[in-house]
């Protein structure tokens, strides 16, 4: 049996034990509504909830119902898969969604985690020509963070690569350890782009890493979110080692499936995606208990 069709089986296994107690690790493993493109964000529910996954964490980007706060509570209740984060919408193709003012983004997005129930909003760091929100950026992060329950996990990024060229196109910079944020996101694709270690990485977020983005990379210029295991980010042993670092957010499996040649194929990576998730950190939690 091929170990990519057995993680599979490892993933329905964990499906029909989950609720009982048995075999389903402690820490929530969470789909990203990115991972189904170009399918739309109401199809990640249905897609999450036949799966077997924790929750959903929801990109907000030009699909109108990724937008819609009453839409997404309407089909997180239909389909009984809890929204446990929102990625505010700092790409490229959201400059114009929710807002042209990239505070009024935040505050929106926080406003739409607090009435979702989820728990984390995950923010990338200002583009270095967004100067005057990039000036404000960390003070304007701890000041919101003080006002809400809702945490603001800021997300490690990468610098643009061209050829022999390097472009840092984050401000302060795109390695968010750098300054005091209360709350941090990993990224191991980003950090592949980036060419750092990411174990390290983790090291020194410390207990401000309060959300993972997990996903592969071999380390190119383009960011890549391959499926865990497909390339050289030690995705398996940041799983393992979360339980002895009091851990206690969520893991979001994040991920690109625009080339699968069909739908099934897209859920057969997602799952595997799920099971490899579960497979380590059910790993790391029996190790650590016994």
């Amino acid at each position: 049996m091929s170990g990519r069709r057995r993680l599979v089986l490892v993933a329905a296994e964990a499906r029909e034990r989950n609720g009982t107690g048995s075999g389903v690790p402690a820490t929530k493993v969470a789909l990203s509504t990115a991972s189904v493109y170009p399918e739309s964000t109401a199809s990640a529910f249905e897609i999450a909830a036949r799966l077997g996954y924790d929750g959903l964490e929801v990109m907000v980007w030009t699909d109108p119902v990724s937008q819609d706060v009453e839409a997404l509570r309407r089909l997180s209740d239909f389909h009984g898969v809890p929204i446990l984060a929102v990625h505010a919408p700092c790409l490229l193709i959201t400059q114009r969604v929710w807002s042209r003012d990239p505070w009024v983004k935040l505050q929106r997005s926080r406003q739409a985690a607090e009435r979702l129930g989820a728990s984390t909003v995950v923010v990338h760091p200002p583009f270095r020509w967004q100067r005057g929100y990039a000036r404000e950026f960390v003070a304007g992060i701890r000041r919101m963070a003080g006002e809400t329950d809702i945490r603001f996990a800021v997300e490690n990024m990468y610098p643009w690569r061209y050829r022999d060229r390097e472009l840092q196109a984050y401000a302060p910079h795109w390695d968010p350890t750098r300054e005091d944020f209360p709350h941090l996101t990993l990224d191991l694709s980003h950090a592949a782009t980036a060419r750092t270690d990411a174990l390290e990485l983790a090291e020194r977020m410390g207990d401000r890493l309060a959300h993972i983005h997990l996903a592969d990379g071999l380390g190119s210029a383009k960011d890549e979110h391959l499926v865990p295991g497909r390339g050289s980010q030690p995705c398996a042993e940041l799983l393992r080692r979360l339980p002895e670092t009091g851990f206690d957010g969520h893991v979001v499996v994040e991920v690109n499936t625009r080339r699968a040649m069909s739908a099934a194929q897209r859920e057969e990576d997602l799952a595997e995606a799920l099971a490899f998730s579960r497979m380590h950190l059910a790993a790391a939690e029996r190790a650590g208990g016994s």
